[in-house]
């Protein structure tokens, strides 16, 4: 089944011509059943490459799933056109009184401020509460799987003495529970932060389970609520290139910054990186809107109740 987005959205074109199956919303509203709807607030500054990485991510299921991009109002993104945000966004404003099957949170490169210092922090927290209430399941990517964490949970994220920057392995904990069914018993995936969850709180706190964590990355897949919140400490929607980008603009600015580890062939950063974490990314994907939302949503959306399938 396909992604359902705005026929002109920029990131269609591209996947369509992955071979990845894309249906505007004309066609959409002809298809005679109940899509999956999610909702993206998209926090990163390149908003259009994370968009078609989402997008990518989701697209692995035979489910059709409706895509609503959501910003918010008290940021003004600086890399972000305001016609592309005012023709494919929505705000927070305008879908609060509605429900949701799924929603995702993005990371966003402030995790060096106070989160009470980030300019939208405050919006972002009415946000978060509404999924509880509004959202069968939550999930939240990298600095938005910490504010998560923080605001339902009370742990603070605290500073790495360097940028966490590469690709890690990650160890499997229980492979009973749906998330993580498929999986190999470790697996990569990319990182790029300054700060970390301390692992040791996040164990202290019996209202949340660690399901997959790292030697060097610490705690990866983190769930609370039988599934309905939802914290991913990495970027498993990264594509190829994307730290490649990361690390390359840096140094151009000349800002501190080592070499991604285990990334380039032989850390020789001519070469071309290799893609190493594509399959358990889609897996994730796969395994969130099938057991998380998919299984757990009611046909007409009253309430957000959840289903046995989601139980550990």
């Amino acid at each position: 089944m396909p992604i359902c987005v705005q026929n002109d959205l920029p990131a269609k074109e591209i996947l369509e011509k992955e071979n990845i199956f894309v249906m505007d919303e004309q066609r959409a509203v002809h298809q005679d059943i109940r899509s999956i709807r999610i909702g993206i607030l998209n926090l990163m500054p390149l908003k259009e490459d994370t968009e078609l990485q989402l997008l990518r991510s989701l697209s692995n299921t035979p489910l059709q799933v409706d895509v609503v991009f959501v910003h918010v109002v008290s940021h003004k993104s600086k890399n972000t056109k305001t016609s592309h945000l005012n023709k494919f966004y929505i705000t927070f404003e305008e879908i609060k009184n509605q429900k949701f099957d799924g929603f995702i949170i993005t990371g966003a490169p402030v995790e060096q401020l106070p989160f009470e210092e980030v300019d939208y922090w405050e919006e972002l927290k009415m946000i978060m509460e509404w999924t509880k209430t509004n959202v069968t399941s939550t999930l939240h990517l990298c600095w938005g799987a910490q504010a998560g964490i923080y605001y339902h949970y009370g742990i603070d994220k605290e500073p790495l003495e360097e940028k966490l920057f590469g690709v890690f392995w990650h160890k499997v904990l229980n492979r009973k529970i749906p998330l993580v069914r498929g999986f190999d018993d470790v697996f990569l995936a990319p990182h790029s932060r300054y700060t970390n969850v301390p692992t040791n709180k996040i164990r202290q706190d019996s209202r949340l389970h660690i399901l997959a964590e790292s030697e060097k990355a610490g705690a990866f897949l983190v769930m609370a609520e039988e599934g309905r919140q939802i914290f991913v400490m990495g970027h498993p929607e990264y594509d190829r290139l994307t730290l490649d980008q990361e690390y390359k603009r840096d140094k151009a600015k000349n800002i501190p910054i080592a070499i991604p580890k285990n990334y380039y062939e032989n850390d020789d950063e001519t070469k071309k990186p290799l893609l190493t974490w594509r399959a358990a990314a889609n897996n994730l994907y796969t395994n969130w809107l099938n057991y998380y939302v998919y299984q757990a949503t009611p046909y007409d959306m009253v309430g957000t109740p959840f289903k046995d399938v989601c139980k550990y």
